[in-house]
């Protein structure tokens, strides 16, 4: 008997996007430059769409890791900021803590650099405290795949759930008909192939 399908619900879901920063970014080779950036963007944009909660933090920015890549800062200028002064597990810090908790969500949407420490530490501690965990796989790195896949097996024995950014979005969508233009768009936006897609439904739709 395996865990219980819990299901994401944009009522319950807050999104942490961990230690996206400028130095750390230049560690990720399991995804290339271009690909890596176009994930974490999607994931930022469907916490916007869904209007998500949205916590942002760093780790010690003075030093090498750098600052938050400044799309992020822009796309939740009014989100929480938690610049950490040296927590390696963003879980140590209680200004982060506090944070999540002012949300009042049960299930906290995880992304961040590099995979098996700055996104499996929080993710393991907010377990442990009890929260529903979902790991955006796609929208973190690391290394390489080795170290990838080390950090995603100790996550799910844990119980935290592996998801890609699209998973997430369709999980929170729960049914085209709520907007099938917004999350189209959304898609179009973030997956090239897709925009073929929606346009060929939109001229579909247009010429009815």
């Amino acid at each position: 008997m395996g865990n219980k399908y819990a299901k994401l619900s944009k009522d319950s879901a807050a999104v942490l996007l961990i230690d996206h920063q400028s130095g750390l970014i230049s560690l990720v080779q399991d995804f290339s430059p271009g690909e890596f950036k176009n994930n974490v963007l999607a994931l930022a944009d469907c916490a916007k769409y869904f209007k998500l909660p949205t916590i942002l933090t760093t780790s010690f920015e003075s030093g090498p890791n750098g600052p938050l890549v400044p799309e992020l800062k822009e796309t939740f200028a009014d989100a929480p900021y938690i610049p950490r002064p040296g927590q390696i597990n963003a879980w140590d810090n209680e200004d982060f803590v506090k944070a999540v908790k002012d949300t009042g969500c049960t299930q906290l949407i995880m992304a961040g650099v590099v995979t098996e420490v700055c996104v499996a530490f929080p993710a393991l501690s907010a377990i442990e405290a009890g929260y529903d965990v979902f790991v955006v796989t796609d929208a973190s790195g690391t290394f390489n795949e080795v170290t990838r896949h080390a950090a995603w097996a100790r996550m799910a024995a844990a119980g935290v759930q592996l998801m890609n950014w699209f998973g997430v979005a369709c999980e929170l969508h729960r049914d085209w008909r709520n907007d099938i233009e917004g999350l189209g768009n959304l898609f179009s936006n973030h997956i090239p192939n897709y925009r073929n897609l929606i346009t060929s439904y939109l001229a579909k739709v247009e010429g009815k």
